[in-house]
């Protein structure tokens, strides 16, 4: 409903950015103008405040450096030089190539690639998957985020959304593992502030002291890449320790009696060698946890971003099962609750228009499929990006850079900004900001659908992603009635409407209201897999895999069910080394010593507002956080340039030295845009290579070594 005051209106915003919060807003125009943008107070969840991202977003839509019209390149590539032309114009080029692609190499050799740029049912992931499978594109398999830990979850516990973020109010005892909630989560916070003033204990589980980890009643803090032996230790404690909810195991857990003596060797004093955690702690936190009542568990997307990091969630779902703690209201595991939205995928991505046996690169592997590298038949001579920013916020990035250079491939990317990958296109086409379009919101962090209302005109000549593909799905000649319906159609289409999950609402409702929550049950007394009841094929939590390979989740692979990697998957959770540490290479560690850890930065959502002036200022310069012993073996004094480097990439930062990271491990947050930072920016050192599950990325496995700038250069210049 649109709410007048006055000339003034109000109406209903749903953030579209790639975060669990997914906060209601509340748009207010002032004629034709977006003149604020407040949390939606009667939102259970956004309660009336934004995040320190989201705090100007009415500012941000009239950003002076957005892209208003289409732009076509005129200097070499990667200059930024563009000169304005005409839709038609651009449309036209467009068609003339991919056109000529086709004919010469066939529809293959074109790729889109996207993410979550915006998490929107419409305007998001899954806007241009019906084009590109109508056209029999290359399939783009997006695993950026989250891709492990659902491969993980789906094969352990099913497509269930588990324990709701709203029943932690209720919890008697709280991990939260691998999320620095109070950057990357912020509105989950309340709910576990009101816990703790009832009593509940937090333990914060991370490498290093987050802000998150600070405010805990105990951090504990493994090596990077070792929380599966972590998890395994805590197994064997809660199995020897006689604290397993036997009752709960035989009735509605498969798999135990194998698990039992899987764990038998994982003992807490193993651990501890792997960890460093000491084994009184490791004993102490499992026999903590599974004596508590109303115990919840809260993994983050950090967990999956090492080799083993999907084995070690799976051995974290394991154990709210073994103890029985999803009997009781906020008793098990909160990951990602987005499965029981009954999104009309479908309808959305029509998966079969793909043409049978097509191909499929993952966007992780981006810089070596335009490079040449992996050998693809026919060579990729054009890539469509929208949603994303690959050369900052994928893996390998300089591998990236070096293929987007090629003057044989026709570059088209759709942005708000000139972005350190539109810098590289040959097409820019102007998007719209989530005030100028229509769209519908699911979330990976809560339970509600969130509708996003067009509040004012797009500026210039910018259109919604939608539009765009309308557009180019009309000068290549798809008339399907998917390529003609309205942004506010493809709303109405985006849903099961007749599923029970959304019985009784209806956009007619959340035109009036905002927001409605899925009919999963009240928060204070939700207690889904009580008597079991997991969507798995036992319908039970699967400890035990048999014959089970490894898959991506279709939405994040346009919907294709073929083609998937189908590599074996272990048999039982359990520890996976890093591919990188001092540990399990030796050698190479003599050689770059130091662990990184790259988690999400405080002030920008993935890339998002790095190029702003008062999100950097707020940021700061990229930093690193190096332990003072670490710092001063190489005379590194706080506040002093450094290089990061490896053999895959370096780039530049500002030494932090403090104590918030132990001996061995540097911390340097992502989003920090190349263009700002040339020398490369925190992904460069990252190797393009897979986790253990769901082809996840690997952004902290990977060693390093930092030097002061001028002590690193000589180095160089002496080799």
């Amino acid at each position: 409903m649109t709410l007048q005051d006055g000339e003034k209106r109000v109406l209903f915003g749903g953030c579209p950015h790639d975060c669990p919060d997914t906060c209601a807003m509340l748009y207010t125009v002032d004629g034709d103008k977006l003149t604020n943008v407040r949390g939606n107070p009667a939102h259970p969840i956004t309660r009336g405040g934004l995040c320190v991202k989201l705090n100007d977003f009415a500012e941000h839509h009239y950003n002076p450096d957005r892209v208003l019209y289409p732009l076509k390149r005129i200097g070499r590539k990667g200059s930024g030089s563009f000169e304005r032309i005409s839709w038609d114009d651009a449309l036209s080029e467009i068609r003339e190539h991919w056109e000529g692609i086709i004919n010469d190499y066939g529809p293959e050799a074109i790729m889109p690639v996207s993410y979550l740029g915006n998490e929107g049912l419409v305007q998001g992931l899954n806007v241009g998957d019906a084009f590109f499978n109508r056209m029999g594109a290359t399939v783009c398999e997006r695993t950026y985020c989250a891709s492990g830990s659902l491969t993980a979850w789906f094969l352990t516990v099913g497509p269930t959304n588990g324990l709701d973020p709203e029943s932690f109010a209720q919890s008697g005892y709280i991990i939260i593992w691998g999320c620095n909630t109070l950057s990357t989560n912020l509105h989950h916070w309340p709910f576990v502030t009101k816990a703790r003033q009832n009593g509940a204990k937090l333990v914060v589980i991370d490498p290093y002291k987050s802000r998150t980890a600070k405010q805990a009643d105990w951090h504990i803090a493994p090596k990077p890449g070792t929380d599966g032996a972590l998890a395994m230790a805590m197994i064997h404690t809660i199995i020897n320790s006689g604290l397993v909810d036997q009752d709960y195991v035989d009735n509605y857990v498969l798999g135990y009696p194998e698990l039992r003596a899987h764990a038998e060797s994982c003992t807490s004093e193993w651990a501890e060698a792997i960890t460093g955690v000491p084994a009184q702690d490791i004993e102490k936190l499992a026999r903590e946890y599974a004596s508590a009542r109303n115990a919840s568990i809260r993994i983050g997307v950090a967990l999956e971003r090492t080799a083993g990091g999907a084995q070690a969630i799976r051995a974290i779902i394991a154990i709210p099962a073994l103890t029985g703690a999803w009997r009781e209201v906020a008793g098990g595991i909160y990951q990602a609750p987005l499965w029981e939205f009954p999104v009309n995928f479908p309808a959305i991505c029509r998966p079969d228009w793909i043409p049978e046996g097509t191909r499929v690169v993952n966007i992780l592997k981006l810089g070596e499929a335009l490079t040449g590298e992996i050998g693809l038949t026919p060579p990729l001579k054009s890539i469509m990006v929208y949603n994303t920013n690959p050369v900052t916020q994928a893996m390998d990035v300089d591998r990236i850079v070096e293929g987007l250079k090629r003057e044989d491939l026709f570059t088209v990317v759709a942005d708000h900004f000139i972005s350190d990958t539109a810098a590289y296109a040959d097409i820019i086409l102007p998007a719209t900001m989530a005030a100028e379009h229509d769209d519908l919101m699911f979330s990976w962090g809560h339970y509600y659908l969130t509708l996003n209302q067009k509040a004012i005109e797009p500026p210039g000549e910018a259109c919604s992603n939608a539009e765009i593909f309308r557009r180019l799905a009309a000068v290549m000649g798809y008339t399907e009635p998917e390529f003609l319906r309205s942004d506010l159609e493809l709303v109405e289409n985006a849903i099961d409407w007749s599923a029970p999950e959304v019985a009784g609402i209806s956009v007619r409702r959340l035109r009036e209201e905002g927001f409605a929550k899925l009919n999963l049950g009240p928060a204070e007394s939700r207690t889904p897999h009580a008597e079991g009841n997991f969507k798995t094929p036992s319908g039970k939590c699967e400890i035990l895999l048999e014959d089970v390979t490894n898959f991506v989740a279709p939405p994040f692979r346009q919907l294709y069910e073929a083609m998937q990697g189908n590599e074996p998957i272990e048999r039982l959770p359990g520890y996976a080394p890093p591919y990188e540490s001092p540990a399990s290479t030796p050698e190479l560690a003599q050689k770059y010593p130091l662990n990184i850890v790259a988690p999400k930065s405080h002030a920008f959502l993935n890339t998002n507002y790095a190029n702003e002036a008062k999100k950097q200022r707020m940021q700061g310069d990229q930093f690193v956080l190096i332990n003072p012993g670490d710092a001063a073996s190489r005379g590194i004094s706080n506040g002093q340039q450094v290089k990061v480097y490896n053999a895959t990439g370096a780039f530049l930062g500002v030494a932090n030295v403090t104590d918030d990271v132990p001996a061995g491990v540097v911390v340097a947050t992502v989003g920090y845009w190349r263009s700002a930072n040339p020398e490369g920016t925190v992904n460069s050192v990252a190797a393009a290579r897979f986790g253990g599950m769901g082809h996840c990325p690997t952004f902290s496995d990977n060693l390093v070594e930092v030097l002061p700038y001028a002590a690193r250069e000589d180095l160089v210049a002496a080799e």
